[in-house]
């Protein structure tokens, strides 16, 4: 109990407190500055958290006109991932130096940043006044029409693009930034990556868990590069990409879409649901063929009817040559050159051959007998 004694200044009684009254008010100050501190800490912006533990950064790794933008959706509808398509795009734009080699440092930092919901990066590339609708095909992302970056879209829904224009184009990129704080996966399709060997400092960062999907189309691509990709992960593989390097046959997809992209969900810890096992089906079965018009536009059409599409499109001495440019990346990842024009046009004859005839991703190693080679 607290007593007063007199002080050499009257209007100032002086306190002596006994031990218990002591500890009492110890601990209300304890108590004080902790409640202060949370209070004041709540007004203050928020700092950018480390990435949390059991995050996954992905990395669609295609090029244009492969089938990327379908298996973009595929992870972009997935409740659990924030999703951007080709933020590469922003630095060749803006930065406009010749050649991918110049700009490939760039780009991969860039992805650094964005895999880590810092999206600070993108200041450089878009206007000052900025909005959501500045970043690359922002609406093909359902993360960016959902909560916390805008309230159309609840995450266990699909999202509608048109729907995402017209209400979800918030002025700066918090809500961007705070949406993909929110989710367990960051998922980045990329186009302008054409070696792996710009990636190797995200694939050693213990701050990341990186994996790369490789889409491969092989009569519309840059055949070196995506062979010299497949090699590196496949054939000749540093420690560090074991396990985080996939490789995925366009035309595997189109010909069974759930199997593959359950086995892509599995690769990237992801879950497929009955309503995504749907989703799928529905747009990979539809009646469509598909046109340039909808390059970036993922409507219900016949993906396998689209896979064969230019075998009778495209003339033969325009597929001859083009077999003659890429006859290793054919051989390499499993396809058969078609010999004649009547080949060509034969659509029951099937060009894809099976898996078991080369290396298909780079995982673990597993026990147990190996197959016997294919004769």
């Amino acid at each position: 109990m607290a007593t007063f004694r007199s002080s050499p200044f009257p209007s100032m009684p002086r306190c002596r407190l006994t031990a218990p009254a002591l500890v009492t008010l110890v601990l209300l100050q304890g108590v004080t500055v902790v409640l202060l501190f949370g209070w004041y800490g709540r007004l203050l912006p928020s700092a950018k958290p480390p990435p949390a533990e059991g995050k996954v950064h992905v990395l669609l790794l295609s090029s244009w006109r492969s089938g990327s933008s379908f298996l973009g959706q595929v992870f972009s509808q997935h409740p659990d991932v924030f999703y951007l398509m080709e933020p590469g795009w922003h630095v060749w734009t803006t930065l406009r130096q010749p050649g991918a080699w110049a700009l490939r440092m760039a780009v991969r930092d860039l992805v650094r940043s964005v895999f880590q919901c810092d999206l600070s990066v993108l200041e450089s590339y878009t206007p000052a006044q900025r909005n959501v609708s500045h970043l690359f095909m922002w609406s093909h992302s359902r993360a960016l029409c959902s909560p916390p970056a805008c309230p159309l879209t609840p995450r266990e829904a699909f999202s509608n693009e048109t729907e995402c224009k017209r209400r979800c184009d918030a002025r700066g990129l918090g809500g961007a930034e705070r949406a993909c704080r929110s989710y367990s996966h960051v998922v980045l399709k990329e186009v302008r990556f054409f070696d792996l060997e710009p990636l190797y400092p995200l694939l050693r960062d213990p701050a990341l868990d990186v994996r790369v999907v490789h889409l491969y189309r092989v009569l519309q691509e840059v055949c070196r590069s995506h062979v010299r990709i497949h090699e590196t992960a496949a054939l000749k593989p540093p420690d560090f990409l074991r396990g985080r390097y996939r490789l995925v046959r366009y035309e595997d997809v189109v010909r069974d879409p759930l199997a593959e992209i359950r086995a892509v969900y599995d690769f990237a810890g992801l879950r497929m649901s009955e309503r995504l096992r749907d989703w799928i089906y529905r747009v990979t079965h539809g009646k469509g063929k598909g046109t340039r018009k909808e390059a970036f536009q993922i409507t219900e059409r016949n993906a396998a009817d689209v896979s064969q599409a230019w075998r009778s499109a495209l003339p033969h001495a325009k597929v001859r040559r083009i077999q003659e440019l890429c006859r290793g990346a054919m051989d390499v990842l499993g396809y058969r050159p078609v010999e004649s024009e009547e080949e060509q046009r034969q659509l029951d004859l099937d060009l894809l051959l099976p898996r078991q005839g080369y290396r298909f991703s780079w995982l673990p190693p597993k026990t147990g007998p190996r197959p016997p080679p294919r004769e």
